[in-house]
């Protein structure tokens, strides 16, 4: 994969981020090649003209916020799966070589409308290499659980409480877990996966969990809990992998690969993951089962590297 593009499109209907993201480059010297298109997903027609003769293409547009999904479910529905589709159509048309998309633990045996959404999704892009062909473009999928410090984490909600001298913290549940990755983690797993990829494969890294609580008492050590319940659509303990998926699962060094049920693998993939061995009987990828875990001094390793620049 080129590090140093002649063009980099940003393609958001954000102009607020995308004006502040030019601010933000401006001093770096390929600043240049930075271009700043508004558009949404669901618009197919404004995609093709995004996607002239670029070669590579991350999906991340998404509505993600689990209560506004649940309010409003056809917008959702038209942004994460319509425009899912949407991004396979353009890439198809345009010659993408490769499409990366990103997922979300939600997606694995969800209980809400955006992690269903998300599953769709996911079975979009999948299905999508039997539509391009033998030599057309790759479609492949990165699932992975919350990033550190960004928007709606639970990580600056605690922060800004220890920062107001809050002792006692809500908590929805007690022993509730989640997975956790940097956002440099997750950008260095997708650009991996650009020069490995197959095409149908869906990508788990092997991340740590952590408590909710311990994250809570990593910025206040003496904090007492309020419990408050679990929100509609939220799970106790995320699953990226789930008993279902495990049986199609091979693990890597670093990751995990969930590979396609459909016949196109048998003649074109695998050879990437030749190394990989099948998990044993059983297993399931939940953060209250890892075997990796972050204590109060891992998770402040983890945001300090949180930002990329």
């Amino acid at each position: 994969m080129n590090a140093n593009p002649k063009r980099l499109i940003v393609y958001s209907r954000d102009e607020l981020k995308q004006y502040e993201m030019e601010q933000k480059f401006a001093k770096y010297k390929n600043a240049s090649a930075l271009r700043f298109f508004i558009g949404d997903v669901r618009d197919v027609d404004r995609l093709k003209l995004a996607f002239r003769k670029v070669d590579y293409v991350v999906h991340a547009a998404a509505l993600k916020q689990v209560p506004a999904a649940e309010y409003n479910p056809t917008e959702c529905i038209r942004t994460n799966i319509m425009g899912a589709e949407n991004v396979v159509r353009a890439a198809i048309e345009c010659d993408v070589e490769r499409v990366v998309a990103l997922s979300t633990d939600k997606a694995a045996n969800p209980i809400n409308l955006y992690g269903a959404t998300k599953l769709a999704s996911d079975k979009v892009f999948v299905a999508a290499n039997n539509l391009s062909g033998g030599e057309g473009t790759r479609f492949s999928i990165v699932r992975y659980g919350n990033v550190v410090g960004s928007r709606g984490s639970v990580i600056p909600f605690f922060q800004k409480l220890a920062s107001q001298g809050v002792k006692e913290f809500p908590i929805t549940d007690m022993e509730m877990t989640r997975f956790w990755i940097t956002l440099s983690q997750s950008v260095n797993l997708v650009v991996q996966i650009f020069n490995s990829m197959t095409g149908g494969e869906i990508i788990v890294p092997k991340i740590p969990s952590m408590k909710i609580t311990d994250l809570a008492t990593t910025f206040v050590p003496d904090a007492s809990f309020k419990e408050i319940g679990i929100r509609p659509g939220e799970k106790l303990h995320e699953i990226m992998i789930s008993l279902d998926d495990a049986r199609q699962t091979i693990e890597m060094e670093d990751y995990y690969v969930i590979k396609p049920t459909f016949v196109f693998w048998n003649k074109i993939g695998g050879s990437a993951y030749e190394n990989g061995k099948p998990v044993v009987k059983g297993f399931q990828y939940s953060s209250d089962l890892n075997t990796e875990w972050l204590d109060g001094s891992g998770l402040m390793k983890m945001i300090k590297k949180s930002e990329v620049f």
